[in-house]
C-alpha cells in the first residue's frame, strides 16, 4: 500500500507541477515561463520525486513506464494494475486541484485546453494524427531506454533521477508543439477529463502511443544490453 500511495503522490506532483506550469505560468503577462519553462517544470517534477519516493515505489508516475519496466524485466506483472490505478487517480486528483486554482482567475475557460494533449486542430502547431502518433511512440521509446539505462547495473548508483528528469525536459522541448507532450497516459487523463469533449475523444492516442513506445523501448534496450546480467 505504501508503494501505491507513493505513486499517487508522485503522479499528483507531476501533473500539478507540469500541467500547472502550463496553465498558470506559461503565458503570464510579461514574465511567462513559456515552452522552456514548462519543459523544465515537467523534468523537475520527475527529478524531485525520484529522490523523494524512488526508494519506496521506484517513482514510475506513468502507466507507460510501469508497463515498459515490466516488459524490460524490471517490474512484476502483479503490481501493474495497482500502480496504474494509483497513477491515474493521482493525476485526476491533481487535475481537480489545478482546476480549482485556475478557475479562481477571471476569464478562465477550461475549453481552451487546460494543458490537454491533442492532434489536428487541437495540436499546438496543428500537427496531424499521424505526426502525433509517431511523436508519442518515439519519445516514449527513448524515455524508456534512458530509464532502463540510467537504472541498470552499469549506471552510477544514485544518479538516475538526473538523466531521467533531463530526458523528460528534452522530450517536452521537442514535442510540445506537436501534441503538448504526453508520453504519459495518466498525465493526459488527469486534465482531459476536466476538458471533456475533444480532449476525451482524442485521449485514446495518448494511451496507445506511449504504451507502444514503452514496449518498443524495452525490447530495444533488452537487445542492446543483453549481456548486462
Amino acid at each position: 500500500m505504501k508503494q501505491y500511495s507513493a505513486e499517487f503522490l508522485g503522479t499528483f506532483w507531476l501533473v500539478l507541477g507540469g500541467c500547472g506550469s502550463a496553465v498558470l505560468a506559461a503565458a503570464f503577462p510579461g514574465v511567462g515561463i513559456g515552452l522552456h519553462g514548462v519543459s523544465l517544470a515537467f523534468g523537475l517534477t520527475v527529478l524531485t520525486m525520484a529522490y523523494a519516493i524512488g526508494p519506496i515505489s521506484g517513482c514510475h508516475l506513468n502507466p507507460a513506464v510501469s508497463i515498459g519496466l515490466w516488459a524490460g524485466g524490471r517490474f512484476p506483472a502483479s503490481k501493474l494494475l495497482p500502480y496504474i490505478g494509483a497513477q491515474v487517480i493521482g493525476a485526476v486528483a491533481a487535475g481537480g486541484v489545478l482546476y480549482v486554482i485556475a478557475s479562481g482567475a477571471a476569464g478562465f475557460d477550461v475549453s481552451k485546453g487546460f494543458a490537454s494533449n491533442g492532434y489536428g486542430a487541437h495540436s499546438p502547431g496543428g500537427y496531424s494524427m499521424l505526426a502525433a502518433l509517431v511523436t508519442e511512440v518515439v519519445m516514449t521509446m527513448f524515455f524508456l531506454i534512458v530509464i532502463l539505462g540510467a537504472t541498470g547495473k552499469r549506471a552510477p548508483a544514485g544518479f538516475a533521477p538526473l538523466p531521467i528528469g533531463l530526458a523528460l525536459t528534452l522530450i517536452h522541448l521537442i514535442s510540445i508543439p506537436v501534441t503538448n507532450t504526453s508520453v504519459n497516459p495518466a498525465r493526459s487523463t488527469g486534465v482531459a477529463l476536466y476538458v471533456g469533449d475533444w480532449a476525451v475523444e482524442q485521449l485514446w492516442l495518448f494511451w496507445v502511443a506511449p504504451i507502444a513506445g514503452a514496449l518498443l523501448g524495452a525490447v530495444i534496450y533488452r537487445f542492446i544490453a543483453s549481456d548486462e546480467k
